[in-house]
């Protein structure tokens, strides 16, 4: 079994930077794959980026240019640096696992392509 944990949300004013981290626990396989999510207001939850066991990277067309995903070597902490940050980004920023399901990577882009999520931390970018 796997616990996410994330850190690092809080009040940012618009153009400023924010790294989230995400503290995976457990037991982790070879295919273990992550990704980060957030959901607004209002608003489905909608993905943000995503690493798979490959060590392919992707993002979304909203985070392209202005957020970095990486992990350290363990899968035990995954982060997501934001930077360039926007009034519309502000949301609950959800960190999820792949532990069991070995997703392909165009199924890492969806809701149903992890397992395991974490409890969520809010993320507002004041104008």
């Amino acid at each position: 079994q796997v616990q996410l944990v994330e850190s690092g949300g809080g009040l940012v004013q618009a153009g400023g930077s924010l790294r989230l981290s995400c503290a995976a626990s457990g037991r982790t396989t070879a295919k273990f794959q992550m990704g980060w999510f957030r959901q607004a207001p209002g608003k489905e939850r909608e993905f943000v980026a995503a690493i798979a066991w490959t060590g392919g990277i992707y993002y979304a067309d909203v985070a392209k240019g202005r957020f970095t995903l990486s992990k350290d070597g363990a899968w035990n902490t995954v982060y997501l640096q934001m930077s360039s940050l926007k009034p519309e980004d502000t949301a609950v920023y959800y960190c999820a696992a792949d532990a069991t399901r070995d997703s392909p990577w165009y199924d890492l882009e969806t809701l149903g392509g992890y397992d395991t999520w974490g409890q969520g931390t809010q993320v507002t970018v004041a104008s």
